[in-house]
């Protein structure tokens, strides 16, 4: 069958622009961190439903400890606060959000774990957490993780503090949800039993909800908090190990925490260090 000129020429505008595009769109992906960086803007993955934490308040600003660890680092790069595009970093979606360059970070309560570095980078740790458990303020039957035999626990999907309850303690019935927000409320509505997540989030729930829930027991993991980065970039994991130490060095690191968890009445720990992954 034979094509006229006019739909030949037609045929021939739409691939150059196709490949025009999709040239366009390549370059684009290819930019690092670093080069955002250098370009004075970067995207940064955070929880945005974690008092004291990593919080998208009603105003549509954003607070909480790893949001301050965020906009550190972000400086130590060369970015101001205000360029910072901060993105919601489900737990289940973190390495996906990272691999696919749809964030330049994550600091997000990301615990380091081997599983997790197949996928992606880590630099810090920046906080030393542990697993703890959350239940309602008139509950005394749970006490700690040998309490949870039987009982409907909540955590959010592809969490470490998951892993951890379905691996070590089978005889629980371990819920899932995308957040930590559906967990608080079905443990108010009487859905669940407790909320399994690190001590330092839970006490930002709990401190969020004066009387309503209590953190008990003892941490009985030990977490490290990461900042989640592409894997293979060792010169942005460097920049941003440098930021992490120079953020505990100046002070910066424990004003952060006083203002932000310490709110809630939890006292800041000893800060970690850097261990360089």
């Amino acid at each position: 069958m034979r094509i006229n000129r006019a739909l030949r020429l037609g045929i021939g505008a739409v691939a150059l622009t196709l490949a025009a595009s999709t040239a366009a769109c390549g370059g684009g992906s290819d930019k690092t961190a670093l080069d955002h960086a250098k370009d004075g803007k970067l995207t940064v993955g955070i929880k945005f439903d974690q008092p004291g934490l990593g919080l998208r308040n009603k105003d549509g600003s954003y607070s909480g400890f790893d949001v301050e660890v965020a906009k550190y680092v972000a400086g130590k790069l060369g970015v101001k606060p205000e360029n910072i595009t901060f993105k919601e970093s489900p737990s289940g979606q973190r390495e996906t959000l990272i691999e696919n360059g749809q964030v330049d970070y994550i600091v997000a309560t990301y615990s380091i774990n081997d599983k997790r570095k197949e996928k992606v980078d880590f630099a810090g740790p920046y906080y030393v957490a542990g697993q703890s458990l959350l239940v309602k303020a008139d509950n005394n039957s749970i006490n700690g993780p040998d309490d949870l035999k039987g009982k409907k626990v909540c955590s959010v999907k592809g969490s470490t503090p998951a892993q951890n309850i379905e691996k070590n303690y089978p005889d629980t019935q371990l819920q899932t949800n995308d957040t930590y927000s559906l967990c608080l409320e079905g443990l108010q509505a009487g859905s669940y039993d407790a909320v399994t997540t690190d001590d330092i989030i839970l006490a930002g729930y709990a401190a969020q909800s004066a009387g309503t829930f209590k953190v008990v027991g003892k941490p009985f993991t030990t977490e490290n908090y990461g900042i989640g980065l592409k894997k293979g970039d060792k010169e942005l994991r460097d920049k941003v190990n440098d930021a992490i130490e120079a953020m505990i060095a100046d002070g910066s690191w424990k004003k952060a925490f006083d203002s932000t968890v310490g709110a809630s009445g939890y006292q800041a720990p000893t800060p970690p260090t850097v261990n360089r992954y």
